[in-house]
């Protein structure tokens, strides 16, 4: 990273530290569950044009992610391929209503404010430096607020902009989580919903009739028995249950949601032969067990992309001279696993201190804003020409 680079970068973002925080304070009452971003991505797309963005470059795309264009500089191929740079909008919550927001001489605190809209408003206030100053890129660059990373969100926002833009993406770098984590490779998930219905009855006089409730226990425990791939990490997790009525009631229906992960496709097609068998290994005559594939994330491809470690070099140097940390390199599940698993250079980069992701007293250092849009500013001026 050149000194130039760093000192617009640090400077912008001193600049906008008390509109970030006030942007930050709106953004993050605004509910959006996974599936359910419309009205963040209203905002998002209204807040471009305010800052200037032509109509015609900015959109909400089918998925509800927002989608800023920016074009290459002169002289450069307009069909270069595009550096994506991407925060998601959704938050694990399934408020409808506006998210609670309290704050503090030095945090701010709210349900999903680190993961991820801290990320995203960096996103937002970086993209409009470059479009304010009409910076001249080596290749067209897109500034993405992309919904469905959360949970059951299956990435649906990240693959709609992989095939709307299929094969015309040449790096992908999204914004989330906390300052120092930088993701460099994608673990995948297969996530299942398993249901057993049985006869049911009363406690006392249908006693002996199967249970639901046990049948499912029997076959968590039976899962969490079964041998895992030893390739690669490989974990399983039941997540919810569900079944049952009245205590003096035999359950007839209960359901469960089961995940399991790997960073290796090869132990996540183990997992799925072992799970389908489990599956028929614990139907009855008189019980019926169902289960639904409702989410597949996939892992990195079996190759490194051309291009990925210089992508993770570049980055590990904004962020130790401008996040002030010490990088840890890390797999895990984030957007990128999508072009990750496409052969495409990729990775996922937090941006501010915080902690508790991922329940409502999520809080974030509100002074760690500076370094973090000073870190999401520099990666997207490398693709600068002057």
């Amino acid at each position: 990273m050149n000194e130039k680079t760093a000192s617009i970068a640090t400077a912008y973002a001193d600049q906008c530290h008390e509109e970030e925080l006030e942007l930050l304070r709106t953004l993050a009452q605004i509910p959006a569950p996974s599936g359910h971003e419309e009205r963040r991505a209203e905002f998002i797309r209204d807040w471009w044009l305010e800052q200037g963005a032509p109509v015609g470059a900015v959109r909400i795309d089918e998925a509800k992610n927002v989608v800023l264009s920016l074009p290459a500089g002169p002289g450069v191929a307009q069909d270069d391929g595009y550096a994506v740079f991407a925060a998601h909008t959704d938050v694990v919550f399934p408020d409808t209503e506006p998210l609670p927001l309290a704050e503090s001489p030095t945090r701010l605190l709210a349900p999903g404010v680190g993961d991820d809209t801290a990320n995203l408003v960096g996103l937002m206030l970086a993209g409009r430096y470059l479009l304010r100053h009409g910076v001249p890129l080596d290749r067209p660059l897109l500034v993405v607020a992309n919904s469905c990373e959360e949970g059951l969100g299956n990435l649906a926002g990240t693959r709609e902009l992989f095939r709307h833009y299929a094969g015309r993406v040449a790096e992908f770098t999204s914004f989330d989580l906390y300052l120092g984590m930088h993701v460099v490779s994608a673990v995948g998930s297969h996530r299942w919903r398993v249901q057993c219905h049985t006869e049911g009855g009363h406690s006392w006089e249908n006693f002996g009739r199967d249970n639901a409730i046990e049948a499912l226990c029997s076959f968590i425990e039976d899962l969490y028995a079964l041998d895992l791939p030893t390739e690669a990490k490989t974990t399983i997790n039941v997540g919810r249950f569900v079944g049952g009525t009245t205590v003096n009631s035999i359950a007839e229906d209960a359901s469960v949601l089961v995940e399991y992960r790997s960073a290796s496709e090869e132990c996540l097609e183990q997992m799925y032969g072992k799970f389908v068998v489990l599956v028929e290994e614990h139907l009855k005559e008189r019980t019926r067990i169902d289960a639904k594939l409702i989410g597949r994330r996939p892992a990195s491809g079996e190759h490194v992309p051309d291009g990925q470690w210089e992508l993770i070099a570049r980055t590990d140097e904004v962020l130790r001279e401008l996040g002030g940390v010490q990088p840890t390199h890390q797999e895990s599940s984030t957007d990128a696993n999508v072009p990750l698993s496409l052969g495409i250079p990729a990775h996922t980069v937090g941006t501010v201190e915080g902690d508790l992701l991922h329940t409502r007293e999520e809080w974030i250092e509100k002074d760690s804003l500076r370094r973090g849009l000073a870190v999401i500013l520099a990666l997207m001026l490398a693709h600068a020409t002057s």
